[in-house]
Protein backbone atom coordinates (compact mmCIF):
# COMPACT_ATOMS: atom_id res chain seq x y z
CA UNK A 1 0.00 0.00 0.00
CA UNK A 2 1.27 3.14 -0.70
CA UNK A 3 0.62 6.60 0.55
CA UNK A 4 0.85 8.87 -2.46
CA UNK A 5 -0.82 11.80 -0.82
CA UNK A 6 1.22 14.65 0.62
CA UNK A 7 -0.63 16.46 3.40
CA UNK A 8 -0.76 20.17 2.57
CA UNK A 9 -1.53 22.36 5.55
CA UNK A 10 -3.66 25.27 4.44
CA UNK A 11 -5.60 26.39 7.50
CA UNK A 12 -4.33 29.41 9.44
CA UNK A 13 -5.65 30.42 12.80
CA UNK A 14 -5.11 33.18 15.33
CA UNK A 15 -3.72 32.73 18.81
CA UNK A 16 -5.72 30.98 21.50
CA UNK A 17 -6.65 32.89 24.59
CA UNK A 18 -3.93 33.63 27.03
CA UNK A 19 -5.74 32.43 30.13
CA UNK A 20 -7.04 28.85 30.25
CA UNK A 21 -9.98 27.60 32.32
CA UNK A 22 -9.80 24.51 34.48
CA UNK A 23 -9.80 21.10 32.81
CA UNK A 24 -12.17 18.34 33.76
CA UNK A 25 -12.56 14.70 32.68
CA UNK A 26 -15.63 15.44 30.54
CA UNK A 27 -14.55 18.84 29.26
CA UNK A 28 -10.96 18.39 28.03
CA UNK A 29 -9.10 21.33 26.59
CA UNK A 30 -6.40 20.92 23.99
CA UNK A 31 -2.98 22.40 24.59
CA UNK A 32 -3.41 22.21 28.38
CA UNK A 33 -0.51 19.87 28.83
CA UNK A 34 2.06 21.51 26.58
CA UNK A 35 1.10 24.81 25.09
CA UNK A 36 4.58 25.49 23.86
CA UNK A 37 4.17 23.19 20.86
CA UNK A 38 1.47 25.41 19.46
CA UNK A 39 1.75 28.84 21.04
CA UNK A 40 5.51 29.42 20.96
CA UNK A 41 6.09 33.02 21.92
CA UNK A 42 2.58 34.14 21.06
CA UNK A 43 0.61 36.58 23.19
CA UNK A 44 -2.60 38.55 23.09
CA UNK A 45 -6.29 37.83 23.31
CA UNK A 46 -7.16 37.48 19.63
CA UNK A 47 -10.35 35.64 18.86
CA UNK A 48 -10.26 32.51 16.72
CA UNK A 49 -10.76 33.37 13.09
CA UNK A 50 -12.57 31.12 10.60
CA UNK A 51 -10.29 28.77 8.67
CA UNK A 52 -8.74 30.11 5.50
CA UNK A 53 -8.45 27.82 2.50
CA UNK A 54 -6.68 28.27 -0.78
CA UNK A 55 -6.54 26.23 -3.94
CA UNK A 56 -4.28 23.18 -3.65
CA UNK A 57 -1.86 21.98 -6.34
CA UNK A 58 -3.64 20.06 -9.05
CA UNK A 59 -2.28 16.68 -8.04
CA UNK A 60 -2.46 17.01 -4.28
CA UNK A 61 -5.07 16.03 -1.79
CA UNK A 62 -5.77 18.68 0.76
CA UNK A 63 -5.38 18.34 4.48
CA UNK A 64 -7.78 21.09 5.45
CA UNK A 65 -6.34 21.24 8.92
CA UNK A 66 -2.95 22.32 10.19
CA UNK A 67 -1.20 21.64 13.45
CA UNK A 68 -1.62 25.22 14.60
CA UNK A 69 -5.34 25.07 13.97
CA UNK A 70 -5.99 22.60 16.78
CA UNK A 71 -6.87 25.38 19.21
CA UNK A 72 -8.99 25.77 22.29
CA UNK A 73 -12.65 26.26 21.37
CA UNK A 74 -14.07 25.57 24.79
CA UNK A 75 -13.42 28.92 26.50
CA UNK A 76 -11.92 32.38 26.04
CA UNK A 77 -9.98 34.60 28.40
CA UNK A 78 -11.74 36.55 31.14
CA UNK A 79 -15.07 36.10 32.89
CA UNK A 80 -16.01 34.74 36.28
CA UNK A 81 -16.93 31.18 37.23
CA UNK A 82 -20.59 31.58 36.25
CA UNK A 83 -19.70 32.92 32.80
CA UNK A 84 -17.25 30.07 32.34
CA UNK A 85 -19.84 27.45 33.31
CA UNK A 86 -22.41 29.04 30.98
CA UNK A 87 -19.88 29.08 28.16
CA UNK A 88 -19.11 25.40 28.62
CA UNK A 89 -22.81 24.49 28.68
CA UNK A 90 -23.44 26.39 25.46
CA UNK A 91 -20.45 24.75 23.86
CA UNK A 92 -21.63 21.24 24.77
CA UNK A 93 -24.99 21.97 23.15
CA UNK A 94 -23.31 23.23 19.99
CA UNK A 95 -21.01 20.21 19.83
CA UNK A 96 -23.95 17.84 19.95
CA UNK A 97 -25.20 19.20 16.63
CA UNK A 98 -21.83 20.08 15.06
CA UNK A 99 -21.24 18.30 11.74
CA UNK A 100 -17.60 18.66 10.64
CA UNK A 101 -18.40 17.86 7.00
CA UNK A 102 -20.58 20.98 6.80
CA UNK A 103 -17.68 23.23 7.80
CA UNK A 104 -15.14 22.21 5.17
CA UNK A 105 -14.48 24.81 2.50
CA UNK A 106 -12.59 23.36 -0.48
CA UNK A 107 -12.13 25.07 -3.81
CA UNK A 108 -11.48 21.79 -5.64
CA UNK A 109 -13.24 18.94 -3.83
CA UNK A 110 -13.09 15.47 -5.34
CA UNK A 111 -16.04 13.45 -6.57
CA UNK A 112 -16.80 9.91 -5.41
CA UNK A 113 -15.21 8.46 -8.54
CA UNK A 114 -12.08 10.61 -8.18
CA UNK A 115 -11.75 9.49 -4.57
CA UNK A 116 -12.16 5.84 -5.59
CA UNK A 117 -9.39 6.22 -8.19
CA UNK A 118 -7.08 7.85 -5.64
CA UNK A 119 -7.86 5.08 -3.14
CA UNK A 120 -7.01 2.38 -5.66
CA UNK A 121 -3.86 4.21 -6.70
CA UNK A 122 -2.82 4.60 -3.07
CA UNK A 123 -3.19 0.87 -2.36
CA UNK A 124 -1.97 -0.77 -5.56
CA UNK A 125 1.77 -0.67 -6.13
CA UNK A 126 4.77 -2.95 -5.78
CA UNK A 127 2.96 -4.88 -3.03
CA UNK A 128 0.59 -6.53 -5.47
CA UNK A 129 3.53 -7.92 -7.47
CA UNK A 130 4.94 -9.48 -4.29
CA UNK A 131 1.74 -11.34 -3.36
CA UNK A 132 2.72 -14.64 -5.10
CA UNK A 133 5.77 -14.88 -2.83
CA UNK A 134 3.52 -14.09 0.12
CA UNK A 135 1.33 -17.06 -0.87
CA UNK A 136 4.45 -19.21 -1.03
CA UNK A 137 5.20 -18.32 2.58
CA UNK A 138 1.62 -19.08 3.65
CA UNK A 139 0.50 -21.90 1.38
CA UNK A 140 -2.10 -21.70 -1.37
CA UNK A 141 -5.27 -21.93 0.74
CA UNK A 142 -3.94 -20.19 3.84
CA UNK A 143 -2.88 -17.35 1.59
CA UNK A 144 -6.25 -17.33 -0.16
CA UNK A 145 -8.39 -17.01 2.95
CA UNK A 146 -5.76 -15.16 4.97
CA UNK A 147 -5.52 -12.37 2.39
CA UNK A 148 -9.28 -11.89 2.35
CA UNK A 149 -9.38 -11.81 6.16
CA UNK A 150 -6.44 -9.41 6.27
CA UNK A 151 -8.20 -7.14 3.82
CA UNK A 152 -11.36 -7.16 5.94
CA UNK A 153 -9.43 -6.30 9.12
CA UNK A 154 -7.45 -3.51 7.46
CA UNK A 155 -10.62 -2.05 5.96
CA UNK A 156 -12.33 -2.13 9.35
CA UNK A 157 -9.34 -0.32 10.88
CA UNK A 158 -9.68 2.36 8.22
CA UNK A 159 -13.33 2.80 9.20
CA UNK A 160 -12.26 3.00 12.84
CA UNK A 161 -9.85 5.82 12.06
CA UNK A 162 -12.45 7.77 10.08
CA UNK A 163 -15.06 7.34 12.83
CA UNK A 164 -12.62 8.49 15.50
CA UNK A 165 -11.75 11.50 13.37
CA UNK A 166 -15.44 12.42 13.10
CA UNK A 167 -16.01 11.97 16.84
CA UNK A 168 -13.01 14.16 17.71
CA UNK A 169 -14.00 16.77 15.12
CA UNK A 170 -17.45 17.03 16.69
CA UNK A 171 -15.98 17.13 20.16
CA UNK A 172 -13.52 19.90 19.31
CA UNK A 173 -15.59 21.61 16.60
CA UNK A 174 -12.90 21.16 13.97
CA UNK A 175 -13.70 20.56 10.27
CA UNK A 176 -11.02 17.89 9.72
CA UNK A 177 -8.03 16.14 11.26
CA UNK A 178 -5.20 14.12 9.75
CA UNK A 179 -3.75 10.87 11.14
CA UNK A 180 -1.18 12.39 13.57
CA UNK A 181 -3.72 14.96 14.74
CA UNK A 182 -6.30 12.23 15.43
CA UNK A 183 -3.72 10.45 17.60
CA UNK A 184 -2.91 13.70 19.40
CA UNK A 185 -6.54 14.69 20.00
CA UNK A 186 -7.57 11.23 21.18
CA UNK A 187 -4.97 11.30 23.94
CA UNK A 188 -5.56 14.98 24.73
CA UNK A 189 -9.28 14.41 25.27
CA UNK A 190 -8.98 10.95 26.81
CA UNK A 191 -8.25 9.83 30.37
CA UNK A 192 -6.43 12.43 32.46
CA UNK A 193 -3.49 10.14 33.04
CA UNK A 194 -2.83 9.76 29.32
CA UNK A 195 -3.08 13.40 28.27
CA UNK A 196 0.58 14.01 29.03
CA UNK A 197 1.41 11.58 26.21
CA UNK A 198 -0.63 13.35 23.51
CA UNK A 199 2.38 14.98 21.85
CA UNK A 200 4.28 11.69 22.03
CA UNK A 201 1.39 9.92 20.29
CA UNK A 202 1.47 12.41 17.44
CA UNK A 203 5.25 12.09 17.07
CA UNK A 204 5.06 8.29 17.06
CA UNK A 205 2.45 8.22 14.28
CA UNK A 206 4.40 10.80 12.28
CA UNK A 207 7.59 8.78 12.73
CA UNK A 208 5.99 5.56 11.50
CA UNK A 209 4.50 7.41 8.53
CA UNK A 210 8.00 8.64 7.71
CA UNK A 211 9.52 5.15 8.11
CA UNK A 212 6.79 3.64 5.94
CA UNK A 213 7.36 6.07 3.08
CA UNK A 214 11.15 5.72 3.26
CA UNK A 215 10.65 1.95 3.20
CA UNK A 216 8.46 2.28 0.11
CA UNK A 217 11.21 4.31 -1.56
CA UNK A 218 13.78 1.60 -0.78
CA UNK A 219 11.49 -1.04 -2.28
CA UNK A 220 10.97 1.11 -5.38
CA UNK A 221 14.71 1.64 -5.82
CA UNK A 222 15.44 -2.09 -5.62
CA UNK A 223 12.42 -3.07 -7.75
CA UNK A 224 13.59 -0.91 -10.66
CA UNK A 225 17.17 -2.16 -10.43
CA UNK A 226 16.16 -5.84 -10.32
CA UNK A 227 13.83 -5.57 -13.31
CA UNK A 228 16.43 -3.72 -15.39
CA UNK A 229 19.02 -6.31 -14.40
CA UNK A 230 16.68 -9.13 -15.40
CA UNK A 231 16.32 -7.59 -18.85
CA UNK A 232 20.03 -6.89 -19.30
CA UNK A 233 21.07 -10.35 -18.06
CA UNK A 234 19.85 -11.65 -21.41
CA UNK A 235 22.79 -9.81 -22.98
CA UNK A 236 25.41 -9.44 -20.22
CA UNK A 237 25.47 -9.87 -16.46
CA UNK A 238 26.25 -7.22 -13.83
CA UNK A 239 25.68 -7.00 -10.10
CA UNK A 240 22.40 -5.38 -9.08
CA UNK A 241 24.30 -2.77 -7.04
CA UNK A 242 25.78 -1.38 -10.25
CA UNK A 243 22.29 -0.74 -11.59
CA UNK A 244 21.38 0.90 -8.29
CA UNK A 245 24.40 3.18 -8.59
CA UNK A 246 23.53 4.08 -12.18
CA UNK A 247 20.03 5.04 -11.06
CA UNK A 248 21.19 7.28 -8.22
CA UNK A 249 21.96 10.46 -10.18
CA UNK A 250 18.76 10.55 -12.30
CA UNK A 251 16.74 9.70 -9.17
CA UNK A 252 18.29 12.62 -7.28
CA UNK A 253 17.66 15.03 -10.17
CA UNK A 254 14.03 13.93 -10.55
CA UNK A 255 13.37 14.41 -6.85
CA UNK A 256 14.64 17.98 -6.85
CA UNK A 257 11.26 18.92 -8.36
CA UNK A 258 9.39 20.50 -5.45
CA UNK A 259 5.96 21.17 -6.95
CA UNK A 260 3.68 18.19 -7.46
CA UNK A 261 1.83 20.12 -10.14
CA UNK A 262 4.71 19.49 -12.52
CA UNK A 263 4.66 15.78 -11.69
CA UNK A 264 1.05 15.22 -12.77
CA UNK A 265 2.03 13.99 -16.27
CA UNK A 266 4.62 11.73 -14.66
CA UNK A 267 1.97 10.22 -12.40
CA UNK A 268 -0.37 9.66 -15.34
CA UNK A 269 2.32 7.89 -17.37
CA UNK A 270 3.22 5.71 -14.39
CA UNK A 271 -0.44 4.72 -13.88
CA UNK A 272 -0.88 3.74 -17.53
CA UNK A 273 2.32 1.68 -17.55
CA UNK A 274 1.35 -0.05 -14.30
CA UNK A 275 -2.08 -1.07 -15.60
CA UNK A 276 -0.58 -2.35 -18.86
CA UNK A 277 2.12 -4.28 -17.02
CA UNK A 278 -0.37 -5.92 -14.65
CA UNK A 279 -2.68 -6.91 -17.52
CA UNK A 280 0.13 -8.59 -19.47
CA UNK A 281 1.47 -10.28 -16.34
CA UNK A 282 -2.00 -11.72 -15.71
CA UNK A 283 -2.05 -13.18 -19.22
CA UNK A 284 1.21 -15.00 -18.49
CA UNK A 285 0.00 -16.26 -15.10
CA UNK A 286 -3.27 -17.64 -16.45
CA UNK A 287 -1.63 -19.50 -19.34
CA UNK A 288 -1.25 -23.28 -18.80
CA UNK A 289 -2.01 -23.29 -15.09
CA UNK A 290 -0.94 -26.50 -13.30
CA UNK A 291 -3.13 -28.41 -10.85
CA UNK A 292 -3.50 -27.09 -7.33
CA UNK A 293 -1.85 -30.20 -5.84
CA UNK A 294 1.49 -29.09 -7.34
CA UNK A 295 1.91 -26.42 -4.63
CA UNK A 296 1.67 -26.48 -0.83
CA UNK A 297 -1.84 -25.87 0.55
CA UNK A 298 -0.36 -24.88 3.92
CA UNK A 299 3.17 -23.65 4.56
CA UNK A 300 5.25 -24.04 7.72
CA UNK A 301 4.81 -21.90 10.83
CA UNK A 302 8.31 -20.50 10.32
CA UNK A 303 7.38 -18.68 7.11
CA UNK A 304 3.92 -17.43 8.13
CA UNK A 305 5.33 -14.21 9.68
CA UNK A 306 6.92 -13.41 6.31
CA UNK A 307 3.49 -13.76 4.72
CA UNK A 308 2.04 -11.38 7.29
CA UNK A 309 4.68 -8.73 6.57
CA UNK A 310 4.17 -8.86 2.82
CA UNK A 311 0.38 -8.90 3.05
CA UNK A 312 0.15 -5.99 5.47
CA UNK A 313 2.66 -4.07 3.33
CA UNK A 314 0.34 -4.50 0.37
CA UNK A 315 -2.81 -3.49 2.28
CA UNK A 316 -1.34 -0.58 4.22
CA UNK A 317 -3.20 2.32 2.61
CA UNK A 318 -4.47 3.79 5.85
CA UNK A 319 -2.28 6.87 5.42
CA UNK A 320 -4.36 8.11 2.48
CA UNK A 321 -7.78 7.49 4.03
CA UNK A 322 -8.26 10.71 6.01
CA UNK A 323 -6.86 13.05 3.32
CA UNK A 324 -9.20 11.44 0.79
CA UNK A 325 -12.26 11.70 3.05
CA UNK A 326 -11.37 15.27 4.05
CA UNK A 327 -11.20 16.35 0.42
CA UNK A 328 -14.49 14.81 -0.81
CA UNK A 329 -17.42 16.82 -2.10
CA UNK A 330 -19.79 14.35 -0.39
CA UNK A 331 -17.79 12.83 2.51
CA UNK A 332 -20.89 11.05 3.80
CA UNK A 333 -20.49 8.68 0.81
CA UNK A 334 -17.04 7.58 1.95
CA UNK A 335 -18.19 5.15 4.65
CA UNK A 336 -21.14 2.82 4.73
CA UNK A 337 -21.58 -0.70 3.38
CA UNK A 338 -21.55 0.43 -0.25
CA UNK A 339 -19.40 3.52 0.28
CA UNK A 340 -16.24 4.50 -1.54
CA UNK A 341 -13.95 2.91 1.06
CA UNK A 342 -15.60 -0.52 1.02
CA UNK A 343 -15.92 -0.51 -2.77
CA UNK A 344 -12.27 0.35 -3.28
CA UNK A 345 -10.94 -2.10 -0.71
CA UNK A 346 -13.04 -4.97 -2.11
CA UNK A 347 -11.45 -4.33 -5.50
CA UNK A 348 -7.99 -4.16 -3.92
CA UNK A 349 -8.51 -7.37 -1.92
CA UNK A 350 -9.74 -9.25 -5.00
CA UNK A 351 -6.76 -8.07 -7.07
CA UNK A 352 -4.25 -9.02 -4.37
CA UNK A 353 -5.85 -12.42 -3.84
CA UNK A 354 -6.00 -13.16 -7.57
CA UNK A 355 -2.40 -12.18 -8.27
CA UNK A 356 -1.14 -14.10 -5.24
CA UNK A 357 -3.21 -17.23 -5.93
CA UNK A 358 -2.55 -17.59 -9.64
CA UNK A 359 1.05 -16.35 -9.42
CA UNK A 360 1.98 -18.95 -6.82
CA UNK A 361 0.00 -21.67 -8.60
CA UNK A 362 1.79 -20.88 -11.86
CA UNK A 363 5.39 -20.65 -10.65
CA UNK A 364 5.26 -22.62 -7.40
CA UNK A 365 8.30 -22.56 -5.13
CA UNK A 366 10.33 -20.77 -7.81
CA UNK A 367 8.27 -17.59 -7.42
CA UNK A 368 10.35 -14.45 -6.76
CA UNK A 369 9.94 -11.19 -4.88
CA UNK A 370 8.17 -9.65 -7.87
CA UNK A 371 6.07 -11.66 -10.27
CA UNK A 372 7.61 -9.76 -13.19
CA UNK A 373 10.93 -11.48 -12.43
CA UNK A 374 9.31 -14.87 -13.16
CA UNK A 375 8.15 -14.00 -16.66
CA UNK A 376 10.00 -15.74 -19.55
CA UNK A 377 13.35 -14.01 -19.98
CA UNK A 378 13.74 -14.42 -23.72
CA UNK A 379 10.21 -13.36 -24.63
CA UNK A 380 9.88 -9.85 -26.10
CA UNK A 381 6.54 -9.13 -24.45
CA UNK A 382 7.78 -10.15 -21.01
CA UNK A 383 10.85 -7.95 -21.45
CA UNK A 384 8.54 -5.10 -22.37
CA UNK A 385 6.54 -5.71 -19.17
CA UNK A 386 9.69 -5.53 -17.05
CA UNK A 387 10.81 -2.31 -18.70
CA UNK A 388 7.39 -0.68 -18.47
CA UNK A 389 6.96 -1.63 -14.80
CA UNK A 390 10.50 -0.44 -14.02
CA UNK A 391 9.79 2.93 -15.66
CA UNK A 392 6.43 3.20 -13.90
CA UNK A 393 7.90 2.52 -10.45
CA UNK A 394 10.87 4.81 -11.18
CA UNK A 395 8.48 7.67 -11.93
CA UNK A 396 6.29 6.81 -8.94
CA UNK A 397 9.27 7.06 -6.59
CA UNK A 398 8.97 10.85 -6.67
CA UNK A 399 5.39 10.75 -5.41
CA UNK A 400 6.33 8.40 -2.57
CA UNK A 401 9.35 10.54 -1.72
CA UNK A 402 7.27 13.73 -1.58
CA UNK A 403 5.62 12.68 1.69
CA UNK A 404 8.68 12.05 3.94
CA UNK A 405 10.67 14.97 2.56
CA UNK A 406 7.83 17.36 3.33
CA UNK A 407 7.75 16.09 6.90
CA UNK A 408 11.40 17.02 7.43
CA UNK A 409 11.97 19.96 5.08
CA UNK A 410 10.09 22.64 7.11
CA UNK A 411 12.17 21.76 10.17
CA UNK A 412 15.42 22.03 8.20
CA UNK A 413 14.41 25.32 6.57
CA UNK A 414 13.60 26.85 9.96
CA UNK A 415 17.29 26.74 10.89
CA UNK A 416 18.30 29.16 8.11
CA UNK A 417 17.57 32.84 7.61
CA UNK A 418 17.93 33.71 3.93
CA UNK A 419 15.86 32.27 1.11
CA UNK A 420 18.97 31.12 -0.71
CA UNK A 421 20.22 29.25 2.34
CA UNK A 422 16.82 27.65 2.89
CA UNK A 423 16.65 26.44 -0.74
CA UNK A 424 20.19 25.10 -0.58
CA UNK A 425 19.45 23.24 2.65
CA UNK A 426 16.30 21.75 1.10
CA UNK A 427 18.29 20.57 -1.93
CA UNK A 428 20.93 18.96 0.29
CA UNK A 429 18.19 17.28 2.35
CA UNK A 430 16.56 15.77 -0.73
CA UNK A 431 19.89 14.52 -2.01
CA UNK A 432 20.76 12.96 1.35
CA UNK A 433 17.40 11.21 1.71
CA UNK A 434 17.50 9.76 -1.82
CA UNK A 435 21.06 8.58 -1.20
CA UNK A 436 19.94 7.04 2.09
CA UNK A 437 17.27 4.95 0.35
CA UNK A 438 19.89 3.92 -2.23
CA UNK A 439 22.24 2.75 0.54
CA UNK A 440 19.51 0.72 2.24
CA UNK A 441 18.55 -0.93 -1.05
CA UNK A 442 22.21 -1.71 -1.81
CA UNK A 443 22.84 -3.19 1.64
CA UNK A 444 19.74 -5.44 1.48
CA UNK A 445 19.32 -6.42 -2.20
CA UNK A 446 16.51 -8.87 -1.36
CA UNK A 447 13.20 -7.46 -2.53
CA UNK A 448 10.97 -9.89 -0.67
CA UNK A 449 12.83 -9.40 2.62
CA UNK A 450 12.62 -5.59 2.44
CA UNK A 451 8.91 -5.67 1.62
CA UNK A 452 8.21 -8.05 4.50
CA UNK A 453 10.31 -5.99 6.93
CA UNK A 454 8.68 -2.68 6.01
CA UNK A 455 5.25 -4.27 6.31
CA UNK A 456 5.93 -5.92 9.66
CA UNK A 457 7.53 -2.86 11.28
CA UNK A 458 5.75 0.24 10.07
CA UNK A 459 2.69 -0.91 8.13
CA UNK A 460 1.42 -3.10 10.97
CA UNK A 461 1.95 -0.24 13.45
CA UNK A 462 -0.13 2.17 11.37
CA UNK A 463 -2.78 -0.22 10.04
CA UNK A 464 -3.38 -2.63 12.94
CA UNK A 465 -1.91 -1.21 16.16
CA UNK A 466 -2.62 2.53 16.10
CA UNK A 467 -6.35 2.43 15.11
CA UNK A 468 -7.56 0.22 18.01
CA UNK A 469 -5.51 2.22 20.53
CA UNK A 470 -6.95 5.47 19.18
CA UNK A 471 -10.50 4.09 19.27
CA UNK A 472 -10.17 2.81 22.84
CA UNK A 473 -8.95 6.20 24.07
CA UNK A 474 -11.36 8.25 21.93
CA UNK A 475 -14.46 6.48 23.25
CA UNK A 476 -13.24 6.28 26.85
CA UNK A 477 -15.73 8.98 27.92
CA UNK A 478 -18.44 7.84 25.50
CA UNK A 479 -18.62 4.11 26.16
CA UNK A 480 -17.80 0.94 24.26
CA UNK A 481 -21.29 -0.34 23.52
CA UNK A 482 -23.23 -3.24 24.95
CA UNK A 483 -21.04 -5.70 26.86
CA UNK A 484 -18.08 -3.47 25.91
CA UNK A 485 -17.97 -5.21 22.52
CA UNK A 486 -15.91 -2.41 20.98
CA UNK A 487 -13.25 -2.76 23.66
CA UNK A 488 -12.96 -6.55 23.21
CA UNK A 489 -12.83 -6.19 19.44
CA UNK A 490 -10.08 -3.57 19.66
CA UNK A 491 -8.06 -5.72 22.02
CA UNK A 492 -8.22 -8.66 19.60
CA UNK A 493 -7.07 -6.51 16.66
CA UNK A 494 -4.33 -4.98 18.82
CA UNK A 495 -3.02 -8.40 19.88
CA UNK A 496 -3.11 -9.58 16.26
CA UNK A 497 -1.16 -6.51 15.13
CA UNK A 498 1.41 -6.80 17.94
CA UNK A 499 2.01 -10.49 17.18
CA UNK A 500 2.47 -9.68 13.51
CA UNK A 501 4.78 -6.81 14.38
CA UNK A 502 7.03 -8.91 16.63
CA UNK A 503 7.13 -12.20 14.72
CA UNK A 504 7.07 -10.56 11.28
CA UNK A 505 10.00 -8.32 12.14
CA UNK A 506 11.92 -11.22 13.64
CA UNK A 507 11.36 -13.48 10.63
CA UNK A 508 12.23 -10.70 8.13
CA UNK A 509 15.45 -9.81 9.94
CA UNK A 510 16.37 -13.49 10.16
CA UNK A 511 15.88 -13.88 6.41
CA UNK A 512 17.96 -10.75 5.70
CA UNK A 513 20.81 -11.85 7.98
CA UNK A 514 20.67 -15.46 6.80
CA UNK A 515 19.29 -15.62 3.24
CA UNK A 516 19.80 -19.40 3.12
CA UNK A 517 16.66 -19.90 5.25
CA UNK A 518 14.60 -18.85 2.24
Amino acid sequence: MEDLTPLTNLQQIADPAKRKPKMSERQPLLLQSDASDYEGNRSGNDLIRPPVRSSPPDSTLVNVHSEDSIAVHAAAAGGDDEDEQSSQTGEENSKSIYNPTHHRTLEHPTSNFDTLVHLLKGNIGTGILAMPEAFKNAGLYVGLFGTLIMGAICTHCMHMLVNCSHELCRRLQQPALDFPEVAFCSFETGPLGLRRYSHLARRVVTTFLFITQIGFCCVYFLFVALNIKDVMDHYFKMDVRIYLLLMLLPMVLLNLVRNLKYLTPVSLIAAVLTVAGLAISFSYMLHDLPDTHTVKPVATWATLPLYFGTAIYAFEGIGVVLPLENNMRTPEDFGGRTGVLNTGMVIVACLYTSVGFFGYLKYGEAVKGSITLNLPQGDFLSQLVRISMAVAIFLSYTLQFYVPVNMVEPFVRSHFDTTRAKDLAATVLRTVLVTFTFILAAVIPNLGSIISLVGAVSSSALALIAPPIIEIITYYNVGYGRYNWMLWKDFLILIFGLCGFVFGTWASLAQILNPSID
